[in-house]
């Protein structure tokens, strides 16, 4: 297929409005799905368990099985509405969206409608300058998520020239909450930055809740990125495109980016826009058509049968009201304050999508500095080189655990790289690849002496240099050492043994 033709993004943008929208799906760390007793593989004892155990006759839509909504599902889904600025309803309702799929066995999902749970909110997103933009919220809905298909045979894993598929219902019935904006306008060119920035402030809220991992990269946390344009001056909204489950922040950031720029040039060129859903390639930093979208008659939503109301007492709503967490925006300013970063330091934390990484690493015990370090330098440049983000390579748990190995100076820097290429691996925790490398920093004075010994040896005038007061000649000998301990060496003791050395 030929690569279609892309629009300069400043000239798109000098020529178009881009609106955008987004629907964040929230799958919520339940021990039990949304409306049966199977276990939820959205949490991590769940996560990688063979296809179809994690099933009941409900998930199936077995004949007879009938559906029991999940309390715990409800709370965290009005504990998220309220952090999220929203009105609860005091009444909300369950619908079916009908539609035919293999992964959704009854062929419909329960989900709400026009009455969710939650409506009418606003969340302050933080832009890379510090800019504040207020992102209008139109609800938070409760629904059950579909089962997951894999299509073998192909050459890009779709189904488009798959010899076969492959349902796995193990994720069909977890719940979620999807979060929907109403259109965002005037976002201009920073419309990809506010998009990285939004799904970001999402997943830091709902974090902080507890109410989920939001790991992208596992799904816990996807976005479906709307983006439509009208030429200057034109009030009627254009035709959008909704490209669905972007699982990293950096692709939602590049997933708009590239829309505004495709749309554009058909645009310009006096072609239209087909409403459809795209899918966005991480490989080639484009998306590809989907199906024609749906509009919501299409689903043939109605109230579902088996399931009353939502009607949660106003002493509950002010029970989880008091028990939310500080807000994104007032944690940032608190953590600023009490790490002591230069607005710069902290910026760039911000920035890289970070500082629930940091802030939990330096709640693991790690000093802020320390944490700061390895997620922004070798775990950021990894991530970057692979096109990944940071926080798929490893847990603020592992880099707390490694800044403890060099704050008692187990670990050398140099060895701590090392460690944390063994994280990344998924080798295991810092203390077990210490333990299986032997990458422990070696402060024996018998091993130290015989590498000294051996690397004076090849150098016999360093010692007299020593004496005539060049000191700095040790440097050479340290260097043999460390080189042929592989980096294991105390350099410091190495340095005091060389000048008792001397003396002698």
């Amino acid at each position: 297929m030929a690569k279609p033709e892309l629009m300069d993004f400043d000239k798109a943008i000098e020529l178009f409005e881009p609106v955008l929208g987004f629907e964040v799906h929230v799958e919520l760390s339940t021990k039990t799905k949304m409306f049966s007793d199977a276990p939820n593989p959205a949490n991590d004892d769940g996560h990688g368990a063979e296809p179809n155990t994690l099933i009941t006759p409900v998930d199936l839509g077995l004949p007879g099985s009938l559906p029991v909504v999940n309390g715990q599902a409800v709370r965290y889904s009005i504990s998220l509405g309220l952090a999220l600025g929203c009105s609860i309803a005091p009444s909300s309702r369950f619908a079916r969206k009908n539609y035919f799929y293999p992964d959704l066995a009854k062929n419909y999902q329960i989900s709400q409608y026009d009455e969710p749970i939650a409506f009418e909110g606003s969340v302050e997103v933080e832009l890379e300058d510090g800019r504040l933009v207020q992102v209008p919220i139109e609800r938070a809905h409760m629904e059950e998520d579909a089962g997951k298909l894999t299509h073998v045979g192909g050459a890009t894993g779709r189904i488009q020239g798959a010899e076969y598929s492959l349902v796995d219902y193990n994720r069909a019935g977890v719940p979620l909450v999807e979060i929907v904006t109403k259109p965002i306008f005037g976002a201009e060119a920073d419309a990809p930055q506010l998009a990285k920035a939004y799904v970001s402030t999402i997943r830091d809220i709902v974090r902080a809740l507890g109410i989920s991992d939001a790991r992208m990269e596992r799904g816990n946390l996807r976005c479906d990125a709307n983006v439509s344009l009208r030429p200057r001056g034109q009030e009627k909204l254009g035709t959008r495109t909704e490209t669905k489950n972007v699982n990293s922040l950096r692709s939602v950031e590049r997933a708009v980016r590239y829309e505004i720029q495709r749309q554009a040039a058909i645009l310009a060129a006096g072609g239209t826009i087909i409403q459809e859903t795209r899918h966005w390639h991480e490989d080639t930093g484009r998306t590809s058509p989907g199906r024609p979208k749906s509009d919501a008659d299409d689903y043939r939503y109605f109230p579902e049968p088996d399931l009353l109301p939502v009607e949660p007492s106003l002493d509950l709503i002010e029970e989880l009201r008091a028990a939310l967490p500080e807000s994104p925006a007032l944690m940032r300013r608190r953590l600023k304050t009490d790490w002591g970063f230069s607005d710069v330091d902290f910026q760039a934390i911000v920035n890289a999508g970070l500082l629930v990484e940091v802030s939990e690493t330096v709640a693991a015990g790690a000093a802020p500095q320390a944490a700061r370090k390895w997620w922004m330098g070798e775990l950021s440049r990894t991530a970057n080189e692979r096109g990944v983000d940071a926080s798929t390579l490893a847990t603020p748990q592992q880099v707390a655990e490694l800044v403890a190995l060099v704050d008692a100076g187990t670990l050398t820097d140099r060895l701590a790289r090392q460690v944390l290429e063994g994280v990344i691996a998924g080798e295991g925790s810092p203390d077990e690849i210490v333990e299986a490398r032997g990458l422990a920093v070696v402060s024996d004075d018998g091993a130290l002496i015989a590498a000294i010994d051996e690397a004076l040896a090849a150098q016999p005038d360093v010692l007299a240099k020593i004496r005539d007061g060049k000191v700095q000649a040790a440097g050479a000998v340290i260097g043999a050492v460390m080189k042929a301990m592989r980096g294991s060496a105390d350099a410091a003791r190495v340095r005091e043994l060389i000048l008792e050395r001397a003396q002698q």
